[in-house]
């Protein structure tokens, strides 16, 4: 078995060479993300399909009457997302002129996402249900804006695309069964695929704690907006099935990171 997963990972990872090198999307910044990522997929293929994802969304809120309904609210999230798109530019100059939108959905739902190309959605649930300040609400958001900087999107398809391909290589080489290619998969997606979402998760952290201390938002906000969000959870999976870490080793690597960033919001502040 062992053997046979050492196979798969070396197929995929010799058929993800053969496409592209490794390149990294984003600046360090001050809280220092620097890993190389692998991309197949080019940048405009995923913002074809965000921004069709995107509108769909919109669309569909829009018939169900249930679109920017708190026009106050939609104006709070427009201003605090002017000031943390106002910080991009530490990451990626380019993404200062992204056409950056803004749109609530009336939900009950704890969601909110900012798609390719700075497509901005919050569910009204998330913030009306945890009370949130400006400050929590810019924690959120500067994490999901740092996904769309880092494009782990792009990221995500790109790497899925290879795992497929190099177990479709493995299958057809090495005689491998649909039982044993589908165990395959399913080792890769434990040992591949939700470590890196992991990882993708961190990244965000990190990057939105530097853009909202950068902005003027309080830090700190980021650890209490995770410690609602573990009140407010029915539990959590083990970590190494979950492609997020779990909110406690989340709020540890926060705290560890205010180091780099306290000094960053004192001098917005000032």
């Amino acid at each position: 078995m062992k053997k046979l997963l050492t196979t798969t990972i070396m197929a995929a990872s010799l058929s993800a060479l053969t496409l592209t090198g490794c390149t990294s999307t984003t600046s360090t910044g001050a809280v220092g993300v620097d890993r190389q990522q692998l991309l197949l997929v080019s940048s405009e293929q995923v913002l074809q399909l965000s921004a069709q994802s995107y509108n769909k969304a919109i669309q569909d809120a829009r018939s169900k009457g249930v679109l920017d309904t708190n026009k106050a609210q939609l104006s709070r999230l427009k201003g605090i997302a002017n000031r943390l798109v106002s910080q991009v530019n530490v990451y990626r100059p380019d993404a200062a002129k992204w056409n950056w939108e803004v749109h609530t959905i009336k939900s009950n739902e704890l969601n909110a996402f900012v798609m390719p190309g700075g497509k901005v959605m919050f569910y009204t649930g998330i913030i009306d249900r945890l009370n949130l300040s400006d400050d929590e609400i810019a924690a959120i958001m500067g994490h999901e804006m740092a996904h769309a900087l880092r494009e782990h999107s792009r990221e995500r398809l790109s790497r899925e695309y290879a795992t497929q391909t190099g177990i479709g290589v493995a299958a057809s080489v090495f005689g491998l069964s649909q039982g044993q290619a589908q165990l395959a998969g399913l080792a890769g997606d434990l040992g591949l695929s939700r470590p890196h979402s992991r990882t993708q998760e961190a990244e965000a952290d990190q990057i939105g704690l530097e853009l909202m201390a950068r902005a003027g938002y309080n830090p700190q906000a980021a650890v209490t907006l995770w410690q609602k969000m573990q009140r407010a959870s029915q539990g959590e999976p083990p970590q190494f099935l979950s492609t997020h870490p779990t909110s406690s080793n989340r709020i540890a690597q926060l705290q560890s990171l205010m180091p780099k960033v306290v000094p960053l919001y004192q001098k917005a502040r000032r």
